[in-house]
């Protein structure tokens, strides 16, 4: 054993004789699962995933629409009820279970490995368009150089920029009538090629270089957003434009429209990145003892205060601009990105240098696009590495191919009628994330520990607690959407609490009989149901808390008796919505019918997403063997896990873990260990060993 550091010491010495450095980059070796160089480079990269284009335009442009101030309502309370519990759900699974979407669940039951690919399918999908999205803000970067350009015009219009933006960057002035596409823009296509490119430079050399570029990326785009803030607050007329942002609550809207509430949950799983495997894969580049609750907090709350500055930033500008126009700030027509490319370059291109400081919005929002983008891909790439087919296939790679794939798709999006394609989408994923994120919350809260839970419980027990709560849901959503009265909104209550009732009344018939036939006295009628409410999530909850630190107990309420529940809500909410369409107003549902876009090609694409999605799901469900060599499991809990489900399944993959991962482990849980303690010193001294000597003969070459 001790001849071990002079062995590798000799090797690294012949390899610095032969001119190559340690540092050099070996694209043909697998490197192993990498970690962040530092908390605080994590939490750039995260927040740098989080921030992106939705913080800027989309969420200004939905509190225009859904009543000012009044969409903060909905919007925070997703932030607290749905958005930071499976924040820390994401997070803290990837911490420890150190893997991605597919390994996470799967570890819960390997029926549930469905759900990992789901989401991280599902953030793929969205980053072929992001790409694009990304792709046209650096055209209209690089064509602010051009003669023709309107962007340094003196008496440039709100309009203009639009028209210009829409007809020129995105190409759309030959879209027909038909909205259909009629030709390739063959200059986004480039700059789509450019940004995946660029995407793929970020990720390829494992995630320490992605933190340290994420310092860049995200930091700058904080300064420059508190510049352009300050900018807006001075223009005249900035402070009506406030006014509306937070000074006018048009609470009637949550009642009149009640899609808002689907919608603000959608934009809290967007922005903070829920559901697409992001925080799991960057969770699992942490080392297990980070604090996964503080960490989930920190990269919400951060997001959300983001967005709401923004917000700020915004609709200044769009105060001055109305003030300029002589009109009042809602009868401004910009809405989604326009509400960004119809402010911003206008007013401040009335500024000294109004060119440069146009092309720095530009380059900020190229900035807080890219990180968006890596950040999905990241998630991808951390899923196929933890699988049989690409184990063994280093991470350079792995990144090159799906950057290759992933522009292919981007190439959709590169037509005339692009933005039509990125809309559609786009809304349709709103369907998959609230799908998705009920599969997680399901998969954790319910399905975790499903054959111990049968076999504390009993079947019958589990079985009726489980109608109940999720009858009485679907239930109240039939009455809720399917009566066409005043009374539906009582009437969903009534039926919702009525079966509940009625199935608790059934769990506590079998739960008497658990306990009568109880010999061994290990259970009373009170913790029987303490056992039939909490105890499969607190169980998980305490083995999770060792290494990822302290989980508040309501944690597990919302993930159990909340989040699932009102996720099926928002999700029949959203696809019960209406929206007026022709030129007799008809009243039609907006699944299927969204923008007035025709159904070929564009809703049909939107809903096949959703059908994949949905496909992808119950594959796993009904042929859990098909997607076993997708999930290997990276820690001595995992396999632990999946030894439960063997009967049940005939191809459970176990990667062989080593003999110093598994002392890992065991000195993990024992820590009075003496034996263990001194067994881990030798590989520290071996490594610093070969530090030693390998700086010396670099030092001598």
């Amino acid at each position: 054993m001790s001849e071990e550091p002079v062995a590798v010491a000799v090797a690294v010495a012949e390899t610095a004789t032969k001119g190559e450095s340690r540092f050099a980059l070996k694209l043909d070796e697998k490197e192993e699962h990498g970690q962040w160089s530092s908390r605080l480079a994590f939490y750039m990269a995260t927040i740098g995933a989080a921030v992106g284009f939705g913080n800027v335009w989309r969420f200004p442009s939905l509190a225009v629409d859904y009543g000012g101030g009044a969409f903060f309502v909905p919007y925070l309370m997703a932030l607290f009820l749905l958005g930071i519990p499976l924040a820390i759900l994401e997070i803290g699974f990837g911490q420890y279970f150190q893997t991605g979407d597919i390994g996470v669940f799967g570890s819960f039951h390997p029926r549930l490995r469905g759900v990992g690919l789901a989401s991280v399918s599902c953030g793929f999908m969205l980053n072929t368009y992001y790409v694009v999205l990304i792709a046209w803000v650096a055209n209209a970067f690089f064509s602010s150089w051009d003669e023709d350009a309107p962007w340094g015009n003196e008496n440039l219009t709100g309009e203009e920029a639009v028209n210009y933006f829409y007809d020129d960057i995105i190409g759309g002035g030959t879209v027909g009538d038909d909205q259909k596409p009629t030709r390739i823009v063959a200059r986004n296509v480039g700059f789509a090629f450019l940004t995946w490119f660029i995407v793929f430079l970020c990720v390829a050399w494992g995630v320490k270089w992605t933190g340290r570029i994420a310092y860049f990326t995200m930091g700058f785009p904080i300064i420059l957003l508190f510049v352009f803030l300050g900018k807006a607050l001075t223009l005249e007329g900035s402070s009506e434009g406030v006014k509306q942002y937070i000074g006018i609550w048009d609470m009637s809207i949550l009642k009149t429209r009640p899609e808002v509430w689907s919608v603000a949950c959608s934009q809290i799983f967007f922005s903070i990145g829920l559901t697409f495997g992001i925080l799991t894969a960057f969770g699992s580049h942490c080392p297990r003892d980070e604090p996964a609750v503080t960490n989930a907090i920190v990269i919400s709350l951060a997001n959300s205060a983001f967005s709401i500055i923004a917000g700020f930033a915004v609709f200044a500008a769009l105060g001055h601009l109305a003030f300029v126009n002589g009109t009042d700030v809602l009868d401004l027509p910009y809405a989604g990105f326009g509400l960004v490319f119809g402010t911003w370059p206008v007013v401040f291109n009335q500024l000294p240098g109004g060119i440069h400081w146009v092309r720095l919005i530009f380059f900020n929002l190229w900035l807080l696009g890219i990180d968006s983008a890596f950040a999905f891909l990241e998630a991808f790439i951390s899923v196929l590495s933890d699988t049989v087919y690409f184990e063994k296939v280093p991470r350079f790679w792995l990144a090159l191919g799906m950057a290759i794939i992933g522009f292919v798709f981007s190439l959709l999006y590169c037509v005339d009628s692009g933005l039509s394609f990125l809309d559609v989408i786009d809304f349709y994923i709103n369907f998959v994330m609230i799908l998705v994120g009920f599969f997680e919350a399901f998969g954790s809260a319910w399905a975790y520990d499903i054959v111990g839970q049968f076999e504390r419980q009993g079947k019958p027990v589990v079985y009726s607690f489980f109608t109940a709560n999720f009858g009485a849901v679907i239930l109240g959503c039939i009455l809720w959407y399917g009566i066409e009265s005043r009374a539906a909104i009582w009437a969903g209550f009534v039926g919702l609490i009525g079966w509940y009732v009625l199935g608790v009344g059934v769990t506590h018939y079998y739960i008497k009989q658990v306990v009568a036939n109880d010999t061994d006295n290990k259970w009373t009628m009170k913790s029987l149901w303490y056992e039939v409410y909490f105890g499969n999530i607190v169980a998980l909850r305490d083995r999770m808390q060792v290494h990822i630190g302290p989980v508040p107990f309501v944690w597990c309420v919302l993930m159990k008796h909340f989040i699932p529940h009102v996720l099926i809500i928002l999700f029949v909410n959203l696809a019960q919505s209406t929206v007026v369409i022709g030129e007799v107003q008809l009243e039609a549902p907006l699944l299927g019918n969204y923008g007035g876009y025709p159904n070929a090609p564009y809703q049909i694409l939107g809903i096949l997403v959703v059908v994949f999605t949905l496909v992808l799901f119950l594959v796993g469900a009904i042929f859990p063997d098909l997607y076993a060599p997708l999930a290997l499991p990276q820690t001595k809990e995992a396999e632990m896990e999946l030894e439960k489900y063997k009967q049940s399944t005939d191809a459970i993959p176990i990667k062989e873990v080593s003999d110093a991962a598994a002392d890992d482990e065991e000195i993990a849980g024992k820590m009075d260990d003496d034996d263990d303690l001194n067994k881990k010193e030798q590989p520290v001294a071996v490594a610093l060993a070969v530090d030693k000597d390998a700086e010396s003969v670099e030092k001598d070459v």
